[in-house]
C-alpha cells in the first residue's frame, strides 16, 4: 500500500511539474529500485527488461521515431483537416501574446503584473485636454441624428485641421502618430459625447488605407496619400463588404482581371496609354465614410488570363487605391444605420480600369490583399469598437449612477432598491471589465505584438457587455429613456448598438468560429507544431511536438484534479491579500481549460469547427480566463486601491463564473459520454464550486456609483464631462451633489410633515411655511430650492408640438413646480 501511494505520489509531482521524459524515467527506475527497502520485494527481471524496453523507446528519438511517432505520424498526416488559404492566412495573422499563457495551463502571473502600465504621452494627454475636450462641445447628437444627419460642417473642419484623421500617421508624413492607447482614448472620449463623430474619427485610424498604407505601401504611395491623410485633404473609406458575401472573404464576388488599357489619372490630369493594369468591378454596401470619400481603398479578387503578372491565373484577394473622382467609380448614396448619423453607403463600379501601380504595395502586392486585412484587422479590432463599448460603458455608469441617487420613489432613492442595485451592479462590473480588458491588449499593441485572437475577445465581449450594460441603464431610467429628445442620454448609444454587434465580424460569427477557431490553433503550445510538421512531411518536428503534448496533457489532467481536489489552496499567488485566492482559480481553471480543449480535439478531431456551438463555449473559457486576469492587472495598476475592492471583486468573480459555466455546458454536450463523465469528475470533484458575485458585493458596487468618490472616477475617467447645468449630461452631478447636501434638510421637512407641523398641500407651500416659522435658515431655502430645481431638470423629459417639430423649454418653466 505504502509502495502505491508513493507512487502515485511520485507520478502526481512529475506530472503537476511537467518534468521531461527522462526525469519519469529516472523517477520510476528510482522507485523501481528502493522496492526492496520499501516492501521488501525485488522487481524480476522481466519488469526491468519491459521497463528498459519503454525507456529506451521514450529516451532514444530514433527508436521512439520508428515505433511510436512515425506510424502515429502517417495517421494524423491523412486525418488532419486541410486549410483553405483564408483559413491559413487568418490563422498566420498576428501574434499570441498572454492569450498563450491562458492556454498553457500554468499562467505567469509576474509576466503579467510586469507588462508596462499603459500611460499617455504630454503631447498625447494635450491632445485629449485640448482638441478632444473642444470637439466633444461641438457635438449635439440630437441634432446630429434626427436633423442635420450629419456632423456639422464646423465639426468637420476641426477633425481635419486638428489631425484626428491622422492619428495613425507618423509623424514624417505629417501625422500625429499617437501610441494605440492614446488613440483607444480619443475614440472613447469623443463616443461619451457622440457616436456619429466617433466612427467618423475612428474609421481612418482602423481598419483602412492609411493603416494598409502605412505597412505595406510603395513609398510613392506613402509619401503623397499619408500627408494628405494627415491634413485631412484626402477623406479615406475601405470597400470590403458585399450584399452576398458578408464575413465569408472567399466570397467577394467583385472582380478584376489583369489587361492593357488607357486611363487618366484624376489628381494630376495625365492621360496614360496601353499601361498593364486592372479592369475592376464592385459592388460594395455598407461602407462608413464612402458617400463623403475621396479615396476608395477597394477588395476585389483577381485573375490574370493573359499571364501578363506571371504564370498563376487566379492570383488572388487583391486591395487597391482608388480616388473616387475617377472614371466610372459611383460613391454618394447613403445608408442610414440608426442610432448615429455616421457617412456611411454604397460603391459600385463596372469595368473601371486602373494601373497597376494603384494596388496597395504595388505590383508585388497583387494577391496578398486577405493577408494585409486580416494582419491589421488584429489592430482594428482591439481598439475602435472595444473603446466605443468602454464609452457606452463609463456613460452609463456615469448616468446612471446619478440618476439613481437622485430619482426617489416611496421616499428612497431608486438605487437604493435591491432590484434597481442589482442592475446597478451590472453596469459597473461590465465598465471595469470591458476597459481592463482593453486596456491590457493596448499594451500589447504598444509593445509590437498584433493579438489577434484576443482582439476577437474584445470585439465580442466589450460589443455584448456594451448591450447589456445599456439594457440595464435603460431599465433604470425607465420613462426617461423611452422618450426621444435631446434630453435623452442614452436612446442613440442604445439605438446603434446593434452597428457594434455587426460589423468586423458580426458577433455570432465571431463567438462561435472566430475565438477558438484561431485560438486553439495560434495559442496552443503545440497543435500548430504539429499541423504545420504535417504539411510539411517533417517527422522530427513533429516527434518533438507531440512527445510534448503527450507530456501536456498529462500534466493538464493531474493539475486539474488537484488543483480542483484542493480548490488551489495550494498553488502560488503573485500577490498577497484579498485577491490572491484569484490567481490561484484563473491557474485552476486555465489547467482544466486546456484539458478540455485538447479532449474536444482528441474526441472530435477536424470536425470540432464544424460544432460550433462546442468551440463557442471553448472560446467563452478562454474569454472569461482573459478578463479576470486584465481586471486584476487593472488593479494593481491602480495601486490596489482597497475602495475598488468591490468593484476588481465582482468583475472577476463573474469572469470566472462565466468560464466555468461554460466548461459545465461543454461537458453536458461533448457527444462522448463516457469521456465527457470522467473529465467532469477530474475538473469537478466537488461540483461547480465558484459561484455568480452575491448580492451583497453588487450592492457595494451599485453604492461606489451613485456616491462622488475616487472609485466613481476612477470608473468612468476619461469621458466628457459638460461643466453647463443646461446640459442633460452636465446638469447630474451638480443635481447629486445638490441632492446630497439638501437631503438632511428634505428628511426633516418630511418628519415635520409627518408629525402635522407643515400642513400645506405642496412641496413648495411646506417648503415656504417652513421658512416663515424659521424651521429652516434662508440659505437651507434657497439650497432645497435650487436642489428640487435640478433635480426637476435630470428627471424632465422632451415634448414637442403636434407636429412633432418644436421643443420649447420656456413652456416647461411654467409647471416647475
Amino acid at each position: 500500500m505504502i509502495t502505491a501511494i508513493i507512487l502515485i505520489a511520485l507520478l502526481g509531482v512529475l506530472a503537476y511539474f511537467r518534468a521531461p521524459v527522462l526525469a519519469w524515467t529516472v523517477g520510476i527506475a528510482a522507485w523501481l529500485a528502493g522496492l526492496p527497502y520499501l516492501c521488501g520485494a525485488t522487481p524480476s527481471i522481466a519488469v526491468w527488461a519491459v521497463f528498459a524496453v519503454i525507456a529506451a523507446v521514450l529516451n532514444l528519438t530514433f527508436l521512439r521515431r520508428l515505433v511510436f511517432t512515425g506510424p502515429v505520424f502517417g495517421v494524423f498526416r491523412k486525418i488532419t483537416p486541410a486549410m483553405s488559404q483564408t483559413e491559413q492566412e487568418a490563422i498566420n495573422a498576428g501574434t499570441v501574446w498572454w492569450d498563450r499563457d491562458l492556454f498553457s495551463g500554468k499562467p505567469d502571473f509576474k509576466r503579467l503584473l510586469s507588462f508596462p502600465d499603459p500611460k499617455l504621452t504630454a503631447e498625447e494627454q494635450a491632445f485629449l485636454d485640448g482638441p478632444t475636450e473642444e470637439l466633444c462641445a461641438m457635438i449635439d447628437d440630437w441634432k446630429i441624428t434626427h436633423e442635420t444627419k450629419d456632423l456639422s460642417e464646423e465639426a468637420w473642419q476641426f477633425i481635419k485641421d486638428k489631425g484626428f484623421l491622422g492619428m495613425i500617421v507618423k509623424k514624417q508624413y505629417g501625422g500625429l502618430e499617437f501610441s494605440n492607447y492614446a488613440h483607444a482614448k480619443v475614440v472613447t472620449k469623443i463616443a461619451t459625447r457622440g457616436g456619429t463623430a466617433a466612427v467618423s474619427v475612428m474609421v481612418p485610424n482602423s481598419l483602412g488605407p492609411g493603416e494598409l498604407l502605412q505597412h505595406y505601401g510603395t513609398d510613392a504611395q506613402k509619401d503623397y496619400y499619408l500627408p494628405r491623410l494627415a491634413k485631412g485633404l484626402e477623406i479615406p473609406c475601405f470597400a470590403l463588404t458585399s450584399p452576398s458575401a458578408g464575413s465569408d472573404a472567399g466570397s467577394i464576388p467583385d472582380y478584376g482581371y489583369v489587361c492593357r488599357g488607357s486611363y487618366t489619372d484624376p489628381r494630376t490630369g495625365e492621360h496614360h496609354e496601353n499601361v498593364i493594369g486592372i479592369r475592376v468591378s464592385w459592388e460594395k454596401r455598407w461602407i462608413t465614410l464612402a458617400p463623403v470619400a475621396t479615396i476608395l481603398g477597394l477588395a476585389f479578387k483577381l485573375y490574370d488570363p493573359e499571364h501578363l503578372l506571371g504564370d498563376k491565373e487566379d492570383i488572388g484577394i487583391t486591395c487597391a487605391l482608388v480616388p473616387t473622382e475617377h472614371v466610372g467609380v459611383s460613391i454618394g448614396r447613403r445608408h442610414y444605420p440608426g442610432g448615429a448619423a455616421f457617412m456611411n453607403g454604397p460603391t459600385w463600379g463596372r469595368d473601371v480600369f486602373i494601373p497597376i501601380d494603384w494596388v496597395i504595395g504595388g505590383r508585388d502586392y497583387c494577391g496578398q490583399g486577405w493577408r494585409m486585412l486580416v494582419e491589421c484587422l488584429s489592430v482594428g479590432r482591439c481598439i475602435s469598437l472595444p473603446a466605443m463599448s468602454v464609452a457606452s460603458g463609463k456613460l452609463a455608469t456615469f448616468v446612471t449612477g446619478a440618476y439613481a441617487r437622485i430619482r426617489d420613489q416611496f421616499g428612497l432613492p431608486i438605487g437604493k432598491f435591491e432590484g434597481v442595485d442589482e442592475a446597478m451592479a451590472r453596469i459597473g462590473g461590465y465598465t471595469y471589465q470591458m476597459e481592463s480588458a482593453q486596456d491590457l491588449a493596448l499594451t500589447g499593441l504598444d509593445i509590437g505584438e498584433k493579438p489577434s485572437v484576443l482582439s476577437a475577445v474584445l470585439k465580442y465581449h466589450n460589443t455584448e457587455r456594451m448591450r447589456k450594460t445599456l439594457n440595464d441603464a435603460l431599465d433604470v431610467h425607465g420613462g426617461k429613456a423611452v422618450v426621444l429628445g435631446p434630453r435623452n442620454y442614452l436612446a442613440r448609444a442604445y439605438q446603434a448598438i446593434p452597428i457594434a454587434i455587426t460589423v468586423e465580424g458580426a458577433n455570432i460569427l465571431t463567438r462561435s468560429m472566430i475565438i477558438y477557431g484561431q485560438g486553439a490553433i495560434r495559442c496552443h503550445p503545440f497543435v500548430l507544431r504539429e499541423m504545420r510538421a504535417a504539411m510539411d512531411n517533417d517527422l522530427k518536428e513533429f516527434d518533438a511536438a507531440i512527445t510534448g503534448h503527450i507530456n501536456f496533457v498529462i500534466s493538464n489532467k493531474v493539475r486539474a484534479f488537484w488543483l480542483g481536489l484542493t480548490g488551489a489552496a495550494f498553488t502560488g499567488s503573485p500577490v498577497s491579500g484579498p485577491t490572491a485566492r484569484y490567481y490561484k482559480q484563473v491557474t485552476r481553471l486555465s489547467s482544466a481549460f486546456a484539458l478540455l480543449s485538447d479532449m474536444a480535439m482528441f474526441s472530435l478531431g477536424g470536425s470540432l469547427k464544424f460544432r460550433e456551438k462546442l468551440s463557442a463555449r471553448l472560446g467563452d473559457m478562454l474569454s472569461g480566463l482573459y478578463i479576470a486576469t486584465a481586471s486584476l492587472k487593472r488593479f494593481e495598476r491602480d495601486g490596489a486601491p482597497e475602495e475598488d475592492l468591490a468593484l476588481v471583486r465582482w468583475a472577476v468573480e463573474s469572469a470566472l463564473y462565466d468560464a466555468q459555466q461554460a466548461m459545465h455546458g461543454f461537458l453536458a454536450n461533448l457527444p462522448n459520454r463516457p469521456l465527457a463523465w470522467a473529465l467532469r469528475r477530474v475538473i469537478f470533484p466537488w461540483g461547480l464550486t465558484l459561484q455568480a458575485p452575491s448580492d451583497h458585493l453588487g450592492t457595494q458596487v451599485a453604492r461606489l456609483m451613485m456616491a462622488p468618490g475616487a472609485s466613481r472616477d476612477r470608473l468612468t475617467r476619461g469621458m466628457y464631462l459638460p461643466q453647463s447645468e443646461s446640459d442633460p449630461v452636465g446638469v447630474l452631478p451638480h443635481a447629486l451633489q445638490a441632492t446630497l447636501e439638501t437631503e438632511p434638510i428634505e428628511q426633516k421637512l418630511r418628519k415635520l410633515t409627518r408629525d402635522g407641523k407643515l400642513k400645506a398641500l405642496t412641496h413648495r407651500e411646506r417648503l415656504d411655511e417652513a421658512l416663515a416659522a424659521g424651521v429652516i435658515s434662508q440659505t437651507e431655502f434657497d439650497a432645497v430650492t435650487r436642489a428640487r430645481k435640478l433635480k426637476r431638470d435630470v428627471i424632465m423629459v422632451d415634448d414637442f408640438d403636434m407636429t412633432m417639430t418644436h421643443h420649447d423649454d420656456k413652456l416647461l418653466e411654467r409647471h416647475i413646480f
